[in-house]
């Protein structure tokens, strides 16, 4: 065997091996251990799968107020630091903020700050009142508040799926302000909504033990604090209880300053709790609010629920806490996943739900494969009948090419979706047409009286220029599709990107191989085409 036949022959042989182990994944499950760790099967999308279908809404203008609200208490900071005294900082129900100073000299030390520090624009003096301001967020201000909060939201979405531990989900903006979210084998959907939904804002608070809470009930509430509920299940009814908490309205802390939650199990009776770690600043703080207020309850909540109000007993350094509660091992779990994913910078609701079941799924598939099957058995036959013993050459590359299709989906984790199969099925005819063009011009050579060794070299020259010209603007398309399409477009682009190069390789390279090494074992003087 020459030696440009033998490193053609090794690669082709390496690239089947290779092809042959992330294959087998997904055709058994009889592997050892050691495999199914290193090599993933491939991935199934919602269509052929089953699974749940959301479009959420993000309701970007909380965080516009949450952006002023922020701007309010950060403004209250600066002019407390600037000596600056002012009646009243506030939020108006249009959105505004208006600022009320003392006297008239404070304005240049206020219009000051506001040049340096903020990004709004200023009408002032308000209604012939010297003292009065009025701060409008800019509109271009207002835009990148609004997409930064989408794609907060959309990565805060993200991390918790993934936690969640949801295998290849699609999640993606639609629009301004939805993003679409496909869950393929879930389960639990009230569990996965619930987890989504969540805008998880962790607070520290005292509970107020100073005042009457019965009072508070019966509607005197004090001005500082607000009325707060645990909800705990009972085991014994299996409803859930409602525990009234009287909360000082002050935020001690949130849950920005955390760096981990993880459930963990302990206590008295072995139960569930979620274990919490602050960063430096967070641990410092904690530490001081602690050691300010021994014997106080300090409430723990997320999203308006008292999860635990545990009496303060000494000072806690170390930057750790603990979430307890009546928790069941998945409710921690939960928790703990939207604590480490973050807040969600403002509120989501859903939309559209659908949940796709698994006998549609299945449907798909059998109908898939049978497109598929059919389409190739088709071409198998044709190939054969058509081109005699060198159609069973293009054959047997069609093969690999829908070998080196699937183990690279299982290579890329990739996720296969009806519309991918159709990519396949699109594949198969493509590959062969370049087969077609080389072995028409073989043919051609062949009549003008050529060798076979002859007609063969210079009918793969003569049609690689096409057939490269027509894949590679088969592929571009196929880009192009993948990067502005949504998500069955791009399970389409994938595999018809995949099976573009892969038919490059199979069409051209391991069919003129086999040829070429017929070619070297004996002298031809005819060629069955």
């Amino acid at each position: 065997m020459k030696d440009n036949l033998k490193w053609r022959f090794w690669l082709i042989v390496a690239v089947s091996v290779v092809a042959f182990v992330y294959i087998m994944p997904s055709v058994t499950g009889s592997l050892p251990d050691w495999w199914k760790k290193k090599v993933d099967k491939i991935h199934l999308g919602l269509d052929l799968q089953g699974g749940m279908h959301l479009v959420l809404g993000v309701k970007l203008e909380k965080a516009i107020e949450s952006h002023i609200d922020r701007t309010v208490s950060a403004l209250k900071d600066l002019m407390r630091d600037k000596g600056i005294v002012y009646d009243e900082i506030r939020r108006t129900d249009t959105g505004d903020i208006e600022i009320k100073l003392v006297t008239e000299e404070f304005v240049p030390s206020l219009e000051k700050i506001m040049d340096d520090y903020l990004n709004f624009d200023i009408n002032h003096p308000v209604g012939g009142d010297n003292t009065m301001f009025r701060l409008s967020l800019k509109p271009l201000e207002k835009e990148r508040v609004k997409d930064s909060a989408l794609n907060q939201a959309l990565e805060t979405i993200r991390n918790r799926i993934d936690q969640f531990g949801v295998s290849e989900p699609t999640i993606q903006k639609q629009g301004d302000e939805r993003i679409v979210v496909e869950m393929p084998g879930i389960k639990d959907t009230k569990r996965a909504i619930d987890l989504i939904g969540k805008t998880a804002q962790l607070e520290f608070k005292l509970v107020d033990d100073d005042s009457s809470l019965d009072e508070a009930l019966k509607g005197n509430i004090p001005s500082d604090c607000e009325i707060l509920y645990e909800r705990t299940l009972d085991k014994g009814t299996g409803k859930f209880i409602k525990k009234p908490y009287l909360i000082k309205k002050r935020t001690l802390m949130t849950g920005d300053v955390l760096t981990d939650a993880e459930v963990k199990i302990g206590g008295e009776y072995g139960e569930s709790y979620v274990a919490i770690a602050f960063d430096k600043p967070g641990a410092r703080l904690f530490e001081q609010i602690t050691a300010e207020n021994v014997g106080r309850r300090l409430a723990i909540i997320l999203d308006k629920n008292v999860y635990s109000a545990p009496v303060i007993r000494e000072k806690i350094a170390g930057g750790h806490a603990q979430i307890t509660g009546r928790f069941t091992t998945e409710d921690a779990h939960d928790l703990a996943i939207v604590l480490r994913a973050g807040a969600l910078p403002a509120p989501v609701e859903i939309l559209h739900q659908q949940s796709v079941g698994p006998s549609l799924g299945y449907d798909s598939i059998k109908k898939g494969l049978i497109s598929m099957l059919f389409g190739f058995f088709m071409v198998v036959v044709f190939m054969v009948v058509y081109y005699r013993l060198s159609g069973f050459v293009a054959d047997l590359a069609l093969i690999l090419n829908i070998v080196l299709i699937m183990a690279v989906l299982s290579l890329f984790r990739a996720t296969l979706t009806l519309p991918g199969i159709a990519g396949i099925v699109l594949t198969i005819g493509m590959a062969v047409d370049a087969n077609v063009l080389i072995f028409e011009r073989i043919r051609e050579e062949l009549e003008f009286g050529k060798t076979v060794r002859a007609a063969i070299s210079s009918g793969y020259s003569k049609a690689f220029i096409t057939i490269l010209d027509a894949n590679i603007t088969t592929l571009v398309a196929a880009v192009v599709l993948f990067q502005f399409g949504t998500g069955p477009i791009k399970g389409f682009a994938v595999t018809l990107s995949i099976g573009i190069l892969a038919s490059m390789f199979t069409a051209i390279f391991v069919s003129r191989f086999v040829f070429d090494w017929f070619m070297s074992r004996r002298k031809i003087s005819t060629l069955s085409i």
